[in-house]
C-alpha cells in the first residue's frame, strides 16, 4: 500500500503539471477524491489492513489526501486568476473608439393620434371605456338595431367564431354594454381595435376606432355639431370647418357623414382632398330611440348622440398619408418623421 500511495503522489503531480482548464482540474479531483475515487477506495480498504499497521497507513492516506487537495487548490487559483485576466481584457472598453449613438425611439403615429383624440374628448368631459375584442353578436349587432338580414351581418363581411360570437366590427358594443348597466347621463369615448375582411390602400382587416356616446335629457343634433366642431378645431386648427351630410346608420336617426375642410389646403383643393376641399372623417348621428330602449333606457326621457372616428383615417388626414398600408409596414424612414 505504501508503494501505491507514493505512485498516487507522483501521478497527481504529473496530471496537474500541464493542466489547461478548470474543468480538466475538476475531473482530476473527482478521479482521486470523488466518492469512487482512487484515494477514497484506499480509505475504504483500510478496514482490511492488519490492526497493528492500520494507524500508520491511516496517517499516510490522510497526508496524501491533504497533499492532493493542496496541489489541486494551488493550480486552481492560478487557473482562476488567468481566466479573470483574460475576461477583463476581453471586456475592457477602448475609450479611443468613436461613441456609439443610440437612436431615440418615438410613439407610432397611430398611437400619437389616438392619445391626442382621447385627450381632447377627456377635456370635453368624456370618460374612457373599454371592452372585449371578441364580442357577442347581441352587443355588436342586435342591441344596436342592426337586423339579421343587414349586409354587415353576413358571414363574408365579418369574422365569426361561432354563430353568436365574433371579432367585433365596431366599438359600439362597448356603448351598448355601458347603457345596459348605467343610468344616464352617459358621456363616454370607446377606443379599440376592430376587425373587418377588407384590405386595400384605405382599408385594413384590423384597424382602430374611437366611438363616442352622450346620453342625457334633451341632447340634440345641435349638441353633436357643437362637440365635433370643437374637436376639429383642436385636432387640426382653429380655421377647420365642419360639414354634415345626410346618411343612414341603423343605430342613429337622423344620421350624418361628417366632413372637415382639408387640413392640407384649407379648402382650396389638393391631391389629398382630390381637389374638393373636403375630407370625410367620421359618421355620427342622434341615437336611435330603438337602441336606447333595447339597452333599457327610456327614450321618452333621454336622447343622445354618437359618433365614430377611424384612427387610421384620422392619421392619414392629419398628416397627409395617401396609403393606409404605410402605417403598418413600420418603415423606419417613414416613422422617423413623427419624432
Amino acid at each position: 500500500m505504501i508503494n501505491n500511495i507514493a505512485e498516487i503522489k507522483d501521478d497527481i503531480l504529473m496530471s496537474i503539471k500541464d493542466i489547461e482548464s478548470v474543468e480538466q482540474l475538476q475531473t482530476i479531483r473527482v478521479k482521486y477524491l470523488g466518492r469512487s475515487g482512487i484515494l477514497t477506495n484506499l480509505l475504504k480498504d483500510l478496514k482490511n489492513v492488519n490492526p497493528q499497521d492500520r494507524p500508520l497507513y491511516g496517517k499516510l492516506l490522510n497526508d496524501t489526501q491533504r497533499f492532493i487537495e493542496q496541489n489541486i487548490d494551488t493550480v486552481m487559483e492560478k487557473l482562476l486568476s488567468r481566466d479573470k485576466l483574460l475576461r477583463e481584457k476581453s471586456e475592457s472598453i477602448d475609450v479611443s473608439f468613436s461613441k456609439i449613438t443610440a437612436k431615440r425611439g418615438a410613439l407610432h403615429p397611430l398611437t400619437k393620434v389616438k392619445n391626442e383624440i382621447i385627450n381632447i374628448f377627456i377635456g370635453l368631459g368624456f370618460s374612457v371605456e373599454e371592452g372585449p375584442e371578441i364580442e357577442y353578436t347581441k352587443y355588436n349587432f342586435e342591441l344596436l338595431n342592426i337586423a339579421a338580414d343587414h349586409p354587415a351581418r353576413a358571414f363574408a363581411d365579418s369574422f365569426y367564431i361561432t354563430n353568436d360570437i365574433m371579432l367585433r366590427t365596431q366599438t359600439s358594443g362597448i356603448q351598448a354594454r355601458v347603457m345596459e348597466k348605467q343610468t344616464p347621463p352617459i358621456k363616454i369615448v370607446c377606443p379599440g381595435k376592430v376587425y373587418r375582411p377588407d384590405a386595400d390602400a384605405t382599408h385594413s382587416p384590423m384597424f382602430q376606432q374611437i366611438e363616442g356616446l352622450y346620453v342625457d335629457k334633451s341632447v340634440s343634433l345641435a349638441d353633436l355639431k357643437y362637440t365635433l366642431e370643437l374637436f376639429a378645431k383642436e385636432f387640426f386648427d382653429k380655421d377647420t370647418k365642419v360639414r354634415f351630410r345626410p346618411s343612414y346608420f341603423p343605430f342613429t336617426e337622423p344620421s350624418v357623414e361628417v366632413d372637415l375642410s382639408c387640413a392640407m389646403c384649407h379648402g382650396k383643393g389638393c391631391f389629398l382632398c382630390k381637389n374638393t376641399g373636403w375630407l370625410e372623417l367620421l359618421g355620427a348621428g342622434v341615437v336611435n330611440p330603438i337602441v336606447l330602449e333595447n339597452c333599457g333606457i327610456d327614450s321618452t326621457v333621454y336622447s343622445g348622440y354618437a359618433f365614430g372616428i377611424g384612427i387610421e383615417r384620422a392619421t392619414m388626414v392629419k398628416y397627409g398619408i395617401p396609403d393606409m398600408r404605410l402605417l403598418f409596414e413600420n418603415d423606419i424612414r417613414m416613422l422617423e418623421q413623427f419624432k
